[in-house]
C-alpha cells in the first residue's frame, strides 16, 4: 500500500512537471530517489521474504549527499558541471543500490 502511494507520488511528479523540467539533472535525481524509496518501502513491508535483505547504507548516504550537493550547486550557481556530476553520481548510487536489493531478492526466491 505504501509503495503504491510512492508510485502515485512519482506519477504526480511526471504529470504535473513541464516538459522542459525533465531536461534538468535535478529532476532525474528526484525520480531516482522516489523509485528507490518505493523499493525500500516495499522491502520493509513484505513479510514473505524470510531473511532480511538490506540495502547498502553507505551507498544510499553517498547518494543523498550527492543529491544535496547537486541542489546546492544549482541554488548557489556554482556551475553546470558540478551540478551535473553530482546529480549523475546520486542517480548512479540510487541505481546501484536498487540493483543490489533486487538481486538479493531474486536470489531469495530462486
Amino acid at each position: 500500500m505504501a509503495a503504491a502511494l510512492l508510485l502515485f507520488a512519482l506519477a504526480l511528479v511526471v504529470i504535473y512537471t513541464t516538459r522542459a523540467a525533465f531536461f534538468s539533472p535535478l529532476a532525474l535525481v528526484v525520480v531516482a530517489a522516489i523509485g528507490l524509496a518505493a523499493l525500500l518501502l516495499q522491502l520493509r513491508l513484505r513479510h514473505d521474504i524470510g531473511e532480511k535483505v538490506r540495502a547498502p547504507l553507505r551507498l544510499n548516504i553517498l547518494g543523498v549527499l550527492l543529491a544535496l550537493t547537486a541542489i546546492a550547486a544549482d541554488t548557489l550557481r556554482l556551475g553546470g558541471n558540478v551540478m551535473q556530476a553530482a546529480a549523475f553520481g546520486a542517480v548512479a548510487c540510487f541505481a546501484i543500490s536498487g540493483g543490489v536489493v533486487l538481486r538479493a531478492l531474486r536470489k531469495r526466491t530462486s
